[in-house]
């Protein structure tokens, strides 16, 4: 395999990896918790560290992931105090810990290869050089085996635990209800989320792990309502923003973990613009059109009880329908035209009269709106 299909090879297993358990994280709520995370557990990699004095120990992953527990734990017992809210634990936690984390660096292990930079920004462009080798033969890049492993547990987890991770997820009175252990779930979650930040920061930085493990996720989140179509998506989604970001990357010639995270924004923001249903433009053309059929009923309202007073079809002037309306000059033409258009109305001499269809429609929608 040559180098350039290694890096994208890891950087999409690292994005899948990472999607999955992020599709949970964001419909929690807990997106900024991914953030949090992937800053302390350095603290858990250095402590590690000063028991085991190698890099290279299992260890490492281990404290990792037990200061990712530690961490949701620090921050949800300050927000059950009720004194803080979530947000508010969150920084407080994550810099205390991160920040104690960099001093034991700078103070204990100055001479050790334990870099701060690689740990934030990572370097995809070096990974191939980290190679596997068994029995004398060089099968790859270890990263490779090490991310793909990391997406093998994460899958399986998600596959073996999926009705759990549901329930628990969208109702937990009734995970609880049902003996599925909410509180077991939550941090089952938290440490899957704890273990693919450490092994996947080594290669692409854990500020790519953020972006990867929240962009993709809330990606998918405006173009789907349902849970496997949104895993499916948010991995697919994560997948080519490493191909397209590696390949950007190459033609500008700029950082790879940086234009793969630039292109995981630049999805979202397509996707948030022009989602068929939650996108943009979609919501606005729906609250358009929503605000014009309410200006469309709520004249025929007007026509029709002005009727009732008066006890005579006589209409009403657009001056009056302007000063009792309290609407935009350019709105009232508007409304005036698509009701004139759809047979409601006429108008002669610049007064409105309701037709005998402007007159059944408007007592449908009395109707429909007070008579359900």
């Amino acid at each position: 395999m040559s180098p350039q299909f290694e890096i994208q090879l890891i950087a999409v297993t690292v994005a899948v990896a990472c999607a999955l358990p992020g599709v949970f994280l964001v419909l929690r709520q807990m997106s900024m918790m991914s953030d949090s995370i992937t800053h302390t557990i350095l603290l858990g990699i250095v402590l590690a560290f000063f028991i085991t004095h190698d890099l290279s120990s299992p260890l490492l992953l281990l404290g990792a992931a037990l200061m990712g527990v530690a961490t949701v734990w620090l921050t949800e017992t300050l927000y059950r105090t009720g004194l803080l809210k979530e947000d508010a634990a969150i920084g407080i936690v994550f810099p205390l810990l991160f920040s104690l984390a960099i001093i034991l660096i700078t103070r204990y292990a100055g001479s050790v290869h334990l870099d701060t930079d690689s740990v934030l920004l990572g370097e995809l462009a070096f990974a191939p050089f980290d190679r596997m080798i068994i029995a004398g033969r060089d099968i790859g890049a270890k990263a490779i085996y090490t991310t793909g492993i990391l997406l093998l547990i994460n899958l399986a987890a998600i596959l073996f635990f999926f009705k759990e991770l549901k329930i628990s997820t969208f109702d937990p009175m009734l995970a609880a209800i049902l003996g599925f252990l909410p509180g077991l779930v939550h941090y089952g979650l938290m440490t899957m989320v704890s273990l693919t930040a450490v092994g996947a920061f080594q290669a692409v930085g854990s500020i790519l792990v953020v972006a990867f493990m929240i962009g993709p996720p809330v990606t998918a989140y405006l173009l789907t309502d349902d849970l496997k179509h949104m895993l499916i998506l948010s991995s697919l989604a994560g997948a080519f923003n490493g191909i397209a970001g590696y390949r950007a990357a190459v033609v500008l010639d700029v950082s790879i973990a940086g234009s793969m995270a630039v292109m995981t924004g630049i999805l979202f923001l397509l996707v948030f613009i022009f989602a068929p249903r939650r996108g943009l433009v979609s919501v606005l053309r729906r609250r358009s059109r929503q605000k014009i059929e309410f200006g469309k009923t709520l004249l025929l309202f007007h026509l029709y009880n002005h009727e009732e007073k008066v006890k005579v079809q006589e209409g009403v002037a657009i001056d009056t329908i302007l000063l009792h309306l309290h609407w935009h000059e350019r709105f009232t033409k508007n409304i005036l035209w698509r009701l004139q258009k759809d047979g409601g109305i006429r108008i002669e001499n610049k007064i409105v009269k309701l037709t005998n269809q402007g007159r059944q429609a408007s007592l449908q929608a009395y109707e429909e709106l007070f008579m359900q």
